[in-house]
């Protein structure tokens, strides 16, 4: 049975150094259709440092993903730790996909606490040429909570727009491959909250693109098909 997160953070602090790692492991609900999140935001919490760097380099997908978000506080307590950007950068072009759903589960915690920091953030990762940490910086800040923020609504539309260009620079030999498939999967999802989160704005920017790209075609029809943007286009 799982616990709370609360009751969680209890039992990690509870353990010695060496002790964590079989725990996570213990209460993953791995393998399995879906992984104890409330677990993961527990470690988050309380994981200390050394640990977390380790386990965010380890094999194992949920250990891996425990260190990773525990990334996020670390940036809440060093704003601008340039390692710490680093470590979550490589992570965001994990080939798990587990991993690179905890590297967005560690910027949002930066977003919760500090969001000129998680701003920042995703206009570096939604600006990369790499598919995967492009798709990164999108996951991150299309995310209704954090969208309340009209700077952060601004920074949303201009991530999207950015991984949106990306794409389009594939070519079509490239575009077949994993990464950019996972791209723009993301940007199927992605455009439509960061639309809802600012309609005045983000209208216009989803209504010009380029229709006649198969890709984009792609895009627009999965982002239609959102209830929330749904409602805006009538």
């Amino acid at each position: 049975m799982n616990l709370s997160r609360a009751e969680y953070r209890q039992a990690l602090a509870a353990l010695a150094d060496d002790g964590l790692a079989g725990y996570l492991s213990a209460n993953s609900n791995l393998p399995g259709p879906r992984g104890n999140l409330t677990l993961l935001d527990a470690a988050g919490d309380v994981l200390p440092e050394p640990v977390a760097r380790r386990l965010a380099d380890d094999p194992d997908e949920f250990l891996a993903c425990a260190g990773v978000v525990t990334v996020g506080r670390l940036l809440q307590e060093r704003p601008g730790d340039q390692e710490l950007v680093d470590l979550l950068t490589v992570r965001a072009a994990d080939p798990r996909w587990r991993v690179r759903e905890a590297v967005a589960i560690a910027a949002q915690r930066v977003g919760d606490a500090d969001q000129p920091q998680f701003r920042a953030l995703v206009a570096g990762w939604a600006a990369s040429s790499d598919p995967l940490v492009a798709r990164a910086g999108i996951a991150a800040v299309c995310e209704p909570r954090l969208l309340a923020d009209p700077l952060t609504a601004a920074a949303a539309l201009d991530a999207c727009a950015r991984a949106t260009a990306t794409l389009q620079a594939f070519s079509a030999a490239d575009r077949r491959s994993e990464e950019v498939r996972t791209l723009r999967q993301g940007l199927g999802y992605c455009w439509s909250v960061a639309v809802a989160g600012t309609p005045e704005a983000g209208l216009p920017l989803f209504l010009g693109l380029d229709a006649t790209d198969p890709d984009l075609a792609w895009v627009i029809k999965s982002n239609r098909g959102k209830q929330r943007l749904a409602r805006l286009l009538g």
